[in-house]
């Protein structure tokens, strides 16, 4: 059952909506955060799908194929509804807009071998047959069976109507919070595509689903 926290394609938010979905979200970090073993990550196998379910339309598991790609292994059916074709097996950056790709495989390297834990906001900008998306992207590396750091579980909940797809999101602004160290290191949006790291240094930022196993 389509949960109430994915919006649909034509219809409006519901009431509370927002709220509803930073609940949700902190919820499904909190339940990954209690399957940790002291500073440890937890592995594939351990995720139960029955406990993330209010955004088991928004959530995936996606596998390291190398440096900066990913491969989704398993999809929720948002993911298909904004991409409008199957997406297990393509690489989670086909949901990012070509000119932040580059930008989006450096974060996919400090998530897996940092690791880190990421927050993304996104935003797709409007067009014919297209409403302007606003999204938040989370993603928590996991361990594989084998014990390797190549495993991710993730969510990606969206604001405004899909319209006409495909929907791909440019990265507004992210956030690494290293894992073990409990300090996070961010980036703060600013104009011009130029995001200042909690440092003080500048970089440039290029601007629901069915779980199955």
């Amino acid at each position: 059952m389509q949960d109430d926290i994915t919006q649909s394609r034509r219809g409006a938010p519901a009431t509370g909506h927002d709220d509803r979905q930073v609940a949700h979200l902190r919820a499904f970090r909190a339940y990954w955060e209690s399957l940790r073993k002291g500073h440890d990550l937890p592995r594939r196998s351990d995720i139960d799908p029955r406990r993330i379910e209010p955004l088991l339309h928004n959530a995936f598991v996606v596998e390291r194929i190398a440096p900066g790609a990913t491969r989704l292994r398993v999809a929720g059916t948002h993911l298909g509804d904004l991409m409008g074709m199957e997406v297990r097996g393509m690489p989670l950056s086909c949901l990012v807009a070509p000119d932040g790709r580059d930008d989006f495989a450096l974060r996919l390297v400090e998530l897996f071998d940092a690791p880190a834990a990421l927050r993304l906001d996104l935003r797709s900008p409007g067009g014919l047959g297209r409403p302007e998306m606003t999204g938040t992207l989370i993603l928590l590396p996991l361990r594989s069976d084998l014990g390797d750091v190549s495993r991710a579980l993730g969510c990606l909940v969206t604001r405004g109507g899909i319209g006409r797809p495909s929907r791909r999101f440019g990265i507004v602004a992210a956030r690494a919070e290293p894992l073990g160290r409990h300090q996070a290191t961010g980036l703060r949006a600013l104009g011009g595509g130029i995001a200042v790291l909690a440092d003080g240094a500048a970089v440039r930022s290029r601007a629901h689903l069915r779980v199955v196993r």
